[in-house]
């Protein structure tokens, strides 16, 4: 074996190559009249605020069409984190809300279209519904756009260089210092003796004056390059303090030569960065203002400064807000402060300023704050809120209603941490009964349609589950009422509400569902995490009195937690029961669809008065009455020649709208054959309850079960875990449960 695994020395000189390259190529340092070139290459990228810095990110990673029950809607691509490697490790994408993405898209339109970030966005919904989700998405989004070259952005330093004598150049006379043209930006470390950087990040092009500056940006636009109104920032934005007072000193140092000034500007690119709070920053809910100054001349040996800055007293502000500059602060939970701890963001929202003791601090960033209804509903009866009330964007974020949506956010977020195997189905179980802790009775009198104001309120809390997840009408509906129904799936998902009272407002969070769910897996006595012992636990939060939602009273089955633990119980049983019939082979789907298929086909000839041609014998021959009859008696047809003419004139419904497709008899007959798959069933029932039981004895002691069942048991065992995740344990655990509940007589 060689010793020489690695060279050390290639190595790192490859690296090194790597890094360097990397760095020239990104341009991350540059001289004010190079940055000035890439302004003039690509005029939209380098003239952007935080806002329409964001509306591009959303832009840079697209969008896609869902199709949902309740219409079709476009989903923001940022949310799904497609710039995080998807390793099977936990994700915290962003699950639905849609509509709460486009209401925040079109708030920054509206700010691209008014010239700046003029409104507080505040997230109102209650606790664990995505609201800090949604900002940490947006957070992640930037962090990767700006690593990008679309997304570059710099900030500027100013150097002051040593001189021969050892001396700093810099605001002393008009023959000292750069000459025209000349630039500090890329002298070696140990040629600077101070660099004072932009703690704002403010736009280099903000060292332009406002005259020259606005000159610029014209020519730009005449070159079709820049949207006919570029941002207030950059249109009229001034320099800090600090930054106004050093350019002022060398402007008069220079006797106004522009570019002997510009010549101590060093322009660097910067990057968004949540750990290191650059340009993305969230403000918990303390009691402080969230920027102040401070000066930095005290701080710093005159030494090391040109002599000129001793008669100059430089402050810089600090603090969370300049932080943030460039980018996005979220204020978490912003109204569970004291309203004087805020009340500075009435003026600063208005004005784009912040006021501190010495300077007015300009704001660019996009400001997002989250509350809950109970704050929010106490904010709005203070009677400063008409004040306030201009200057925010209400965008409510409710519970998710659709169960396969929240499903997917314990699939992604709480099965990876999970160390045991996982049965399936028990995501699935959380998801159902937490959704229906969350619906409420549909109110008939908001609908415009009184009819399908009527309809939907007859539904239950599972049918509304269902109808919401998968657009399924119940089939207790005649034919004109579940079209109606079909029709109003989005008029029920938006029924009109106010602004602090809608469904999704009340029930269990994915929060709570997260605490069952744990601890559920943190059961040691349990090899697996199994729908048998989430629904354990979830009797017995019920049994609390310290959630609202558990305290609700029942409205025609409504709000009854309780009762949605037996309702999702019955539920998971049917689709074991579904998975067993299938596994064991006795009852295939395929087997009642054919028999189905073939009925209509005899029927339909029977009618047209034809012969039926046989593919066994190549023969044509009479429709087959005695399978007529057979399968009537099964649907349980009480007048034949009715059944037949009403089930043709459906099919023959179904061609004209249809005409290219072949009929879909399990959505045109649902009802139909359901009824067939169980008669096929209850012919098979003991048959599957012995292949149920020899499965779970084979499991123990493959001896003592009989030959001609083991061979059947494993190939059930088999197709279990083959189609739908099952191991041991948790078959153990469905199939017990499913024998001890439909299967005890059998």
């Amino acid at each position: 074996m060689s010793t020489e695994v690695l060279d050390v020395p290639s190595e790192l000189a490859a690296v090194g190559e790597a890094v360097q390259g990397r760095f020239e190529a990104q341009k991350r340092v540059l001289s004010f009249a190079e940055y000035l070139g890439e302004v003039a290459a690509h005029p939209r990228r380098h003239t952007r605020d935080a806002a329409r810095y964001l509306h591009d990110a959303f832009v840079h990673f697209g969008s896609y069409e869902v199709e949902r029950p309740w219409g079709r809607a476009r989903r923001w691509a940022l949310f799904d984190l497609p710039f995080e490697p998807k390793d099977g490790t936990r994700s915290d994408h962003l699950v639905g809300h849609e509509a709460l993405q486009n209401a925040f898209f079109r708030t920054l339109q509206g700010f691209r279209r008014e010239g700046r970030a003029n409104r507080l966005a505040l997230l109102h919904g209650p606790n664990g519904s995505a609201k800090s989700t949604f900002a940490a998405c947006l957070m992640r989004a930037l962090e990767a756009y700006s690593q990008t070259d679309e997304g570059a952005l710099y900030r500027f330093s100013w150097i002051f260089p040593r001189g021969a004598d050892g001396k700093t150049l810099g605001f002393t006379t008009a023959e000292e210092g750069p000459a025209p043209g000349d630039s500090y930006a890329h002298l070696p470390e140990e040629r600077i003796d101070a660099k004072l950087p932009s703690e704002l990040r403010e736009h280099p092009l903000q060292l332009v004056p406002v005259p020259e500056r606005r000159r610029l940006l014209r020519r730009l636009q005449q070159g079709g390059e820049l949207d006919a109104a570029p941002p207030d920032w950059l249109w009229s934005g001034e320099l800090g303090h600090k930054n106004r007072m050093i350019f002022e000193a060398l402007l008069t140092a220079y006797r106004g030569e522009m570019r002997r000034v510009l010549a101590h500007v060093q322009v660097e690119r910067f990057y968004i960065s949540r750990r290191y709070r650059q340009g993305a920053v969230t403000i918990g809910p303390q009691m402080a203002v969230d920027a102040r100054e401070r000066q930095i001349t005290a701080d710093r040996s005159l030494a090391s400064l040109p002599a000129s800055l001793s008669a100059v007293t430089l402050f810089e502000a600090f603090g969370e807000l300049v932080d943030a500059a460039g980018g996005l602060v979220e204020y978490s939970d912003l109204l569970k402060r004291p309203l004087d701890a805020w009340k500075y963001l009435l003026l600063a929202i208005e004005t784009g300023e912040v006021m501190l003791p010495m300077s007015n601090m300009p704001i660019n960033s996009v400001l997002v704050a989250s509350s809950n209804e109970l704050h929010l509903k106490a904010f709005q009866e203070h009677p400063e809120y008409q004040s306030f009330q201009g200057r925010l964007v209400l965008l409510r974020v409710p519970y998710l209603r659709d169960y396969r949506q929240e499903q997917g956010i314990y699939d992604a977020q709480i099965v990876p941490q999970v160390r045991k195997h996982v049965a399936p189905h028990v995501t699935y179980v959380a998801a159902l009964w937490a959704i229906l802790t969350r619906l409420r009775r549909a109110r008939s009198d908001r609908y415009a349609d009184p009819e399908l104001g009527r309809l939907a309120a007859s539904l239950t809390p599972l049918e509304k589950a269902d109808l919401y997840a998968l657009g399924a009408v119940p089939r207790r509906f005649d034919r004109e009422e579940a079209k109606t129904l079909a029709q109003g799936i989005g008029a029920i998902f938006r029924e009109p509400s106010g602004t602090l009272d809608y469904e999704g407002l009340m029930g269990a969070s994915p929060r709570e569902m997260r605490m069952l769910l744990l601890d559920a897996a943190a059961d040691g006595s349990e090899a697996c995490l199994s729908p048998v012992s989430l629904l354990d636990r979830l009797e017995r939060f019920c049994e609390r009195d310290d959630y609202e939602f558990l305290r609700l009273k029942a409205d025609h089955g409504f709000h009854d937690a309780s009762g949605f633990v037996d309702q999702v119980r019955e539920r998971w049983l049917d689709i074991v029961d579904d998975e067993l019939r299938g596994a064991t082979g006795l009852v295939e789907e395929a087997q009642y669809l054919t028999l189905f298929e073939r009925y209509v086909t005899h029927v339909s000839h029977l009618i047209k008065k034809e012969r039926v041609y046989n593919e066994v014998t190549g023969t044509y021959e009479d429709p087959d009455e005695a399978l007529m009859s057979r399968v009537e008696t099964m649907l349980g047809a009480k007048d034949a020649q009715g059944f037949r003419d009403e089930l043709m004139s459906r099919v023959a419904a179904w061609a004209l709208d249809h005409p290219d497709a072949e009929v879909d008899y399990r959505t045109l007959f649902p009802g139909y054959i359901e009824r067939l798959e169980e008669a096929y069933f209850e012919e098979h029932r003991k048959q599957i309850a012995a292949i149920a039981r020899a499965v779970l004895r084979s499991l123990d002691d493959p001896g003592e079960v009989e030959p001609e069942l083991l061979e059947a048991a494993r190939a059930t065992f088999e197709r279990l875990r083959e189609r739908h995740g099952y191991e041991a344990a948790s078959i153990r655990v469905a199939l017990s449960a499913l024998l001890s509940e439909r299967y005890s007589d059998d």
